[in-house]
């Protein structure tokens, strides 16, 4: 399989952000980023999808779009709406129907920022998801790269200091995200987990002293889907859509904190007697299989079962694991970086069964 670093959830001038779609494509080149999903406030641009080339490289440009119920207040139930090809945010009022919508129109359904709290510095409401009845959604964003800046600005003097460092600012997906998707993940549903930039570019101003806060270059280095497909980008722009979405559809990826090390070459596998397995993959493991995972660098590895953290070992590249019990297994790493841990890799599950189980049933 061959690795791609596509970097979603992104505003511009469209909604929200500052950037326009040369300046976003710019970014992304920079970070040698090989993929990126413009998702503006409840609006689809078509017409824009395509190769964006510069500094000697190529990077795929797409849009979707982050879809809510803009008469809502607060403005709850963001969702990201990917691979639909067609405006669905007249559907934002019923969660349930949007996403069956988005189904119909093959395209894929991420609830953005599901926890997202309230930020009365800046009179910020909290805008999580609250509708958890829904059914049939692709995912959830794992590691969103603006709200976790909500949970550390307290004071005016907070909002400057990340501000100014907002590499400082990354520590690692919310608990309460975490712990929802492994819910989620015991309840039997196949849920995948991407990483969210919410990149904005913002501009502050103080009179004549004015700074971007949070651009485009810093999203880019930062919070990376790293995802496995069969091939590398061809140039056939129909084509490579759907080795994208295929690999975000099923899982066949990794959310990767490149600012702290590039993640580039994380591999988790299972292998039983017959075949190996990779993230977003589901495997017999009826005679016995072996967990790998290699890292490109020495970290610090948990190996998560059903939610529940199995082994765990530091200062280690790889890791080798033997497993008999069935359901899902997934891989956090963290690396020490800028004087403390911070959360590296988030891999999307594996799952595993027992066909001879199955056959009993």
């Amino acid at each position: 399989m061959k690795e791609l670093v596509c970097n979603l959830h992104i505003h511009s001038t469209y909604s929200d952000g500052t950037g326009n779609y040369q300046t976003i494509a710019n970014a992304a080149l920079k970070n040698s980023v090989d993929v990126i999903i413009i998702t503006d406030h409840n609006i689809l641009v078509k017409g824009v999808e395509g190769y964006r080339s510069g500094f000697g490289k190529q990077v795929l440009m797409l849009t979707g779009e982050e879809v809510h119920d803009q008469s809502k207040d607060p403005q709850i139930n963001h969702m990201l709406v990917l691979g639909a090809n067609k405006e669905v945010a007249g559907f934002a009022y019923d969660p349930q129907l949007l996403i069956g919508e988005v189904e119909k129109a093959g395209g894929l359904t991420f609830l953005a920022h599901p926890f997202e709290f309230a930020l009365p510095l800046f009179r910020e409401t909290a805008i999580s998801w609250e509708s958890w009845d829904v059914e049939g959604f692709t995912g959830l964003e794992l590691w969103n790269g603006l709200s976790e800046l909500k949970t550390v600005i307290h004071t005016l003097a907070d909002a400057l200091y990340y501000g100014f460092m907002p590499e400082l600012m990354a520590h690692a997906p919310l608990k309460q995200t975490l712990a929802k998707w492994d819910e989620l993940l015991k309840s039997g549903k196949r849920m995948v987990a991407v990483g969210g930039s919410d990149a904005h570019s913002l501009h502050f101003r103080r009179g004549l002293f004015k700074k971007t806060i949070f651009p485009y270059t810093y999203h880019f280095s930062a919070i990376n889907n790293h995802l496995l497909v069969p091939e590398f980008l061809t140039g056939d722009l129909e084509h490579d859509k759907s080795i994208i979405y295929q690999a975000l559809r099923t899982g066949s990826s990794f959310v990767g904190y490149d600012l702290a090390a590039s993640t580039k070459g994380f591999s988790f596998t299972i292998e039983n007697e017959s075949a190996l397995y990779s993230m977003g993959d589901s495997v017999d493991i009826t005679g016995g299989a072996t967990i790998r995972i290699l890292l490109p660098q020495f970290a610090n590895i948990r190996l998560i079962h059903n939610g529940n953290v199995i082994h765990e070992q530091n200062s280690i590249d790889r890791l080798i694991y033997t497993i008999s019990e069935t359901g899902t297994y997934r891989v956090e790493c963290s690396i020490h970086f800028m004087g403390k841990k911070r959360g590296w890799i988030y891999s999307n599950p594996i799952y595993t069964f027992n066909s001879k189980m199955r056959k009993l049933i």
